[in-house]
């Protein structure tokens, strides 16, 4: 089934969404920057398609319906005539957005390998295929790789549900003492230590695979415990460390033996360990992916769960994603939010 009731509405919504980005794309030329989004298809006109550079290649991803042979033949011409680079179609369709479809040999070659990109002149491997789902870069996490890497100098950076390590990559090109890095995935982490060592960082950055609970619990100080009747598997010891910058992107919902990450009913069992692993005059960055929770009442209940804890929020700045990523009314699904604390 077509994502649209004509092939003709894809096409003119990528025109229209590659010429608002004018601008845009003439500033990420000039800054180093190969990786964006050209088309976010929920906002410019049809749902549930996306489409990416990711350095030398362009990826589309369909997340509802998948598109025609028609409407991928229009869809990759215009992106050739824009910049003429291979063409990549992960179509995620199914209910557990998992890739159904096939590439071409030669397309599955290149798919499968290692690619570069720039980002504000930062090296970030890519792999449009691979084991997980998701490209190895989430492109409208620019601006909080952006914030990191201007406020980490000389600092101690802790970056949570690191993924592949972006957020500490940027913080040691900005000239942090110390990045550790926490996730579950050693396939991610080992990204994250290519990321690393394309930017010639490695020395400075820490990887650690574990649990965000029991991490994070260790370097608050606080018992590490687990759901009711659970048997808790092994997980790497930790000292309890503050740190100057500390940096929280938890996925949606998750569940393990050490509990629940859930961002509607319960981000505070996560922020309250972090907020007690970022030093007096430090910053906690927060992130909320999730549409339905506003704004303002999420940025409300970090600020009791601070006052709780006899600590005070001095300023805090919000981070909106850039213009690559447009929104309803300037509200964007993903929230970010810099704390500093007293």
């Amino acid at each position: 089934m077509s994502i649209s009731p004509t092939p003709q509405s894809i096409p003119q919504a990528l025109a229209s969404a590659i010429s608002k980005r004018t601008q845009f794309l003439a500033h990420a030329e000039e800054n180093d920057t190969n990786c964006y989004r050209i088309f976010h298809g929920t906002v410019e006109g049809v749902n549930g398609l996306n489409i990416d550079r990711y350095g030398e290649a362009w990826l589309i991803q369909s997340f509802h319906q998948s598109l025609t042979e028609e409407e991928l033949a229009q869809v990759s011409e215009q992106l050739t005539q824009q910049t003429s680079l291979p063409v990549i179609y992960n179509d995620r369709s199914n209910k557990n957005s998992r890739v159904l479809n096939p590439l071409s040999d030669e397309n599955e070659t290149f798919a499968t390998s290692e690619q570069k990109m720039l980002e504000n002149g930062m090296l970030f491997s890519s792999k449009l295929r691979h084991e997980g789902q998701d490209p190895l870069l989430f492109l409208d996490m620019r601006v909080g790789r952006e914030y990191v890497k201007a406020h980490s100098q000389d600092c101690s950076v802790l970056n949570l549900f690191s993924y592949t390590c972006g957020i500490g990559t940027a913080a040691a090109v900005g000239g942090a003492s110390r990045v550790v890095n926490i996730d579950f995935s050693s396939f991610a982490l080992a990204a994250g230590k290519k990321n690393a060592q394309l930017n010639h960082v490695e020395d400075v950055c820490e990887f650690v695979q574990s649990d965000a609970f029991p991490a994070l619990r260790q370097l608050a100080g606080l018992k590490v415990g687990g759901r009711r009747n659970q048997k808790l598997p092994a997980y790497p010891k930790l000292a309890a460390t503050q740190f100057d910058l500390v940096f929280l992107d938890p996925p949606r919902y998750a569940k393990s033996p050490f509990g629940i990450v859930d961002l509607i009913n319960d981000y505070q069992s996560l922020f309250k360990p972090a907020l007690l692993t970022t030093k007096a005059k430090g910053t906690i960055v927060c992130c909320n992916n999730v549409a339905k929770v506003d704004r303002q009442a999420w940025f409300d209940s970090l600020v009791r769960c601070v006052e709780k804890q006899g600590r005070q929020v001095t300023q805090h700045t919000w981070l909106d994603c850039h213009e690559d990523f447009p929104s309803f009314d300037g509200n964007h699904p993903l929230k970010i939010v810099a704390l500093t604390l007293s």
